[in-house]
């Protein structure tokens, strides 16, 4: 939970479908207009604010001596990558979801967490997902419940990191730092 919501002037993890999709539409378009300063993005709901207030205490929940809220700057990539947990070797990546629906990897949270293991040197992830119920969403401080948090184990994709990410990466850390719209890849 990183206080500053200010992203503009880096990438992040989370900004993986952006950077490895379609620049030539209206969603990159306004993406790239927050990434040079000149719009700022609020959105929030009910499911993200929960993620957000749930986090930490899921997170604690697994009883580990986890460093929080940790961040790693690649400056001259423009790389700003955000982690919710991590130990010495190990990141955390926390998702919340609708319990009674059930949780696939979709993956674009494997592609968060392939740059958060580029990022940090890391070759050891878990996203740690846990099912929130009805009673969650109305209610902030509900304790956490074990059985349903998922510790799902993400194998590091130095292959995509190399091929994929990383050229585009350093195309549009190009792009951001001459003020100039990306051409559709």
């Amino acid at each position: 939970m990183i206080a500053s919501k200010d992203r503009s002037g880096y990438f992040g993890a989370s900004d993986v479908d952006k950077i490895v999709g379609n620049y030539n539409t209206k969603s990159f378009k306004k993406w790239w207009l927050e990434k040079i300063g000149i719009e700022k993005n609020n959105f929030t709901n009910l499911s993200m604010q929960a993620g957000t207030y749930y986090e930490h205490k899921i997170l604690n929940s697994l009883g580990l001596d986890l460093q929080l809220d940790g961040q790693v700057i690649i400056k001259d990539l423009l790389l700003r990558v955000n982690l919710d947990g991590e130990t010495v070797d190990t990141i955390y990546e926390c998702k919340t979801y609708k319990h009674e629906k059930g949780f696939k990897v979709p993956l674009k949270y494997k592609m968060q967490v392939w740059v958060q293991m580029y990022a940090t040197g890391k070759r050891k992830a878990y996203i740690v997902a846990y099912g929130l119920v009805e009673a969650d969403y109305k209610n902030f401080f509900n304790e956490i419940d074990k059985d349903r948090i998922q510790l799902i184990p993400i194998e590091y994709n130095e292959k995509w990191i190399n091929t994929v990410f990383l050229p585009k990466l350093k195309y549009l850390a190009e792009c951001l730092k001459k003020g100039v719209m990306p051409n559709a890849a």
